[in-house]
């Protein structure tokens, strides 16, 4: 039974002889260890001699498994209650949260022990009545270790750490518990200086000392401390050494936290996932790919995180090929794994992986998780197939604010704003809250879409029903929403607006009311916002372009051969326009000006024939249609 082997411990129960109360007790224990309550429940039922030890073992059973009245109902029923029965049913009304209950037992007890007065003081610092803790304490009339550290880890807990000294200082005699708890008691104080000494002063120190010590320097960043206290350690171990490089890594020092592991080769796959994922963190990509293939074994978080961190980095392809290397070795995959390699197919984006990796998911019965389904949705979203976005959306089990954000950032991103609006209304309709992203996507929406009285409506719901903080985010939306449909005055009030809630306008802030100048050839506001923008982003190329073109579109040649001298002498230059496309599973990219495509020749055949159809669509309807002429050329 203590094995968990129930099945051979009831063969041999079965057949036994002769059994005796002892049998059955340890058979009613074993049933009430592993789990199986009706079991201990229904042997219990059929013994027809119990002793003392079989009611003391059922009631513990039945509180354990939250009978109270269960518990109870064997309590009075039985012929006589030692001082066990009564600790059994303090215990168990103290584990299921009726404190009052076990108090009005306690009193009513015949005969009580030092374990009785233990039980009822733990249960009243549990639910905060020190007073009544303390007082019961000082009517004890015989304490062990176990109830002057039981009073003072309470203090502890509450953070009265002097009134926890006091009962430290008064304790006869102290184990090695009774120091941790001090010492830990200090450490969450910040008080480390005192913490130390204690430490020091210990007769003997056990394996929770040292980590507890060595922990409570990392967190107050006494790293140096830290690293010499894991030295002098007697026995290393891997979470003190651990410990010690956490702290280094999100402090942002990951080439010391590297160096430390190096010197101390009791690091572990934990260690060295960590490392990875500090290197990642700091943007030394190759650094960490060095790691990862100079482990000697690999788990599935190692694979996840080296995944994850090249999908972060801008190196989604890369990730993608250890994903194909990770199933090629077999390595198990979980939900992570699953979600970073969705992450990937959203950012390049590649549809076609992303409905494989959608199958894999199905037939590994990942689908079940939210954080799959979420990335499957986003993926799906921005790949451009909304209505796969929006079946997957439909088809989960459960959805959380992520869920909702990922289908209304999806509608909102291509144009589909009364769709996202439709789903931001039915997800006011649930229990879940929406949170700032989420209204990114709805004033997204209503910007895309022209919906210039519903976007202010939502931007002012927003911040004073929903009481979230418009961040830059949200005002860029609102500006290119005003700014787009010709509220040029208003989105320029609304700028004044954002100062006074004491937020600096930033770069995609003007940059939004300029691209509104462009189009509504508002040249007088447009120059302050394309000036803005110049003096916060200095090398946007795009923001030189667009300001020399409206110079010119509105005959000011003068000033917009300015602003491409300005331009070359910041050294600013155009980026090239990006464009790719997936065909029979193989990525082809197109940079403007650039010919070194082998199928160069044909693609601008083809873009040719287009624009000779286009424009003969314009002048005849009735001519011959594009898949006509495209056919001459494969012809040809």
């Amino acid at each position: 039974m203590r094995n968990g082997l129930v099945e051979e411990a009831q063969n041999l129960f079965d057949e036994m002889p002769q059994r005796n109360t002892v049998t059955w007790n340890a058979m009613i224990r074993g049933y009430f260890q592993n789990g199986q309550f009706n079991q201990a429940m229904h042997l219990y039922n059929q013994m027809d001699n119990r002793d003392i030890y079989s009611y003391n073992i059922v009631i513990a059973g039945l509180m354990q498994f939250g009978d109270v009245n269960g518990a109870r109902e064997v309590f009075y029923s039985m012929p006589f209650n030692d001082v066990v029965t009564w600790n059994s049913m303090i215990s168990g009304y103290v584990c299921n949260g009726l404190v009052d209950e076990a108090v009005w037992v306690f009193d009513r007890m015949p005969l009580r022990n030092v374990i009785s007065w233990n039980l009822m003081i733990t249960g009243l610092l549990n639910c905060g009545e020190f007073d009544l803790a303390e007082e019961l304490f000082k009517e004890m009339g015989n304490r062990d270790v176990v109830s002057w550290t039981v009073m003072m880890s309470g203090f502890v807990s509450a953070g009265r750490i002097f009134e926890a000294r006091e009962i430290f200082d008064g304790m006869p005699i102290r184990d090695v518990q009774a120091w941790n708890t001090i010492i830990s008691g200090y450490i969450d104080k910040g008080y480390l200086e005192i913490a130390e000494v204690l430490f020091h002063k210990m007769p003997e120190q056990d394996w929770n000392s040292w980590n507890g010590m060595i922990t409570g320097l990392v967190n107050g960043q006494r790293f140096s401390d830290a690293i010499r206290l894991f030295s002098e350690m007697p026995q290393k171990c891997q979470r003190s050494l651990n410990s010690i490089l956490m702290g280094l890594i999100k402090n942002g020092l990951v080439k010391e936290a590297h160096a430390v592991l190096e010197k101390h080769p009791f690091g572990d796959v934990v260690s060295t996932t960590n490392m990875i994922i500090g290197y990642f963190h700091i943007g030394e990509v190759q650094t960490a790919i060095e790691l990862f293939q100079l482990m000697p074994i690999w788990d599935t978080t190692v694979w996840n995180a080296t995944i994850f961190g090249l999908g972060e980095k801008d190196h989604g392809e890369d990730g993608l090929k250890l994903f194909m290397r990770m199933k090629k070795l077999s390595f198990p995959m979980d939900e992570a794994t699953f979600t970073s390699v969705l992450t990937i197919c959203s950012s390049l984006p590649t549809l076609n992986l992303g409905k494989q990796t959608h199958a894999q998911i199905i037939k590994m019965s990942f689908n079940s998780f939210n954080a799959v389904c979420n990335a499957m949705v986003t993926m799906y979203a921005r790949c451009g197939n909304m209505n796969s976005a929006l079946m997957e959306f439909s088809s989960m089990p459960s959805h959380d604010v992520i869920s909702w954000n990922s289908i209304i950032c999806g509608f909102a991103h291509h144009g589909h704003g009364e769709e996202a609006l439709k789903m931001f209304n039915q997800m006011r309709l649930t229990d879940i809250k929406p949170n700032q992203i989420t209204f990114i996507g709805v004033l997204s929406a209503c910007s895309h879409s022209g919906l210039v009285e519903q976007g202010k409506y939502y931007f002012n719901f927003m911040k004073y029903k929903s009481f979230l903080q418009p961040m830059t985010e949200h005002y860029t939306c609102i500006v290119d929403l005003l700014g787009r449909y010709g509220h040029i005055d208003e989105a320029v009030k609304f700028l004044d607006q954002m100062r006074d809630d004491g937020i600096e306008v930033s770069a995609s802030v003007w940059g939004a009311l300029l691209g509104a100048c462009r189009i509504h050839n508002n040249i007088e506001v447009g120059e302050i916002a394309g000036k803005r923008v110049m003096e916060l982003e200095p090398f946007n190329s795009g923001v030189y372009m667009i300001l020399a073109e409206m110079y010119l579109d509105s005959g000011r040649k003068k000033d917009a051969e300015k602003i491409w001298v300005r331009m070359k002498e910041m050294g600013v230059k155009k980026q090239p326009g990006c464009s790719w496309i997936e065909v029979n599973n193989n990525g082809y990219v197109f940079l403007s000006g650039d010919s070194s495509h082998p199928e160069f020749y044909s693609i601008c055949c083809i873009l040719d024939l287009l624009v000779i159809e286009m424009e003969i669509e314009i002048l005849k309807p009735n001519t011959s249609s594009c898949p006509d002429i495209l056919d001459i050329c494969e012809l040809n």
